[in-house]
């Protein structure tokens, strides 16, 4: 088994498609713009789910821990998602208020990196953001209990049906411990992959006087 899993790992390829190019001198000043940008693009491009993204935390003790998500937006405020206070990634935030995101777009051979300290959103502006998504995100939110043991799949059904059930007729119910978090980034870096591993990293960092743009070698 272990012998056929690293031949499957040695015959994949990527990036087996005429990629974009990247001038850097071309970038903006700021990295929300570029990033607007490169989103457009990859919708665009077709590219499969392009909101979503790893989202980074750690616990008390310094361990990563790693999970995908759904980007809620991304203003001068900062980079936002959401999620449970409850869960494992809020009591994360709640101990050690940073993180990382990272998006990742194949069909144009590009990477966003995303790092800075989380701030937490009002009651208001989480509530807000909740009732603006889908029935089923309202369902799912209601639901709760995120990252606790669960006893079967019967009970996950039963509360599922329940939740759904109530959003539908009501619409503007409340997720007590739902919280919208903005990642208002140190650095964003923006990586465009090359078929000849010539690949092109532009990283902004946030000084006291702006931003200022590096290149790094890949």
């Amino acid at each position: 088994m272990e012998t056929d899993l690293h031949e499957l790992l040695r015959s994949l390829r990527v990036w087996d498609t005429e990629l974009p190019g990247f001038d850097p001198a071309e970038a903006p000043e700021e990295p929300l713009p570029l990033f607007a940008r490169w989103l457009a693009e990859a919708v665009a491009a077709g590219q499969t789910e392009p909101h979503t993204m790893s989202l980074a935390t750690s616990d008390e003790e310094g361990r990563p821990d790693v999970r995908t998500v759904m980007l809620h937006g991304a203003d001068a405020n900062g980079w936002s998602f959401a999620t449970h206070a409850t869960s494992r990634k809020g009591r994360h935030l709640a101990t050690r208020p940073y993180a990382a995101l990272g998006f990742y777009w194949p069909v144009q051979g590009r990477q966003v990196r995303v790092r800075g300290p989380v701030a937490l959103a009002s009651p208001q502006e989480s509530q807000a953001d909740l009732h603006a998504r889908s029935t089923g995100a309202l369902a799912a939110a209601l639901v709760g209990h995120q990252s606790e043991v669960l006893g079967s799949v019967e009970e996950l059904g039963r509360a599922s049906e329940a939740a759904w059930e109530r959003a539908q007729r009501e619409p503007d119910a409340r997720a007590s411990s739902w919280n919208l978090y903005r990642v208002r980034p140190d650095e964003v870096e923006f990586f465009q992959g090359d078929a000849q591993r010539r690949h092109v990293r532009l990283d902004y960092r946030r000084t006291d006087g702006g931003w200022l743009k590096e290149l790094l070698w890949p």
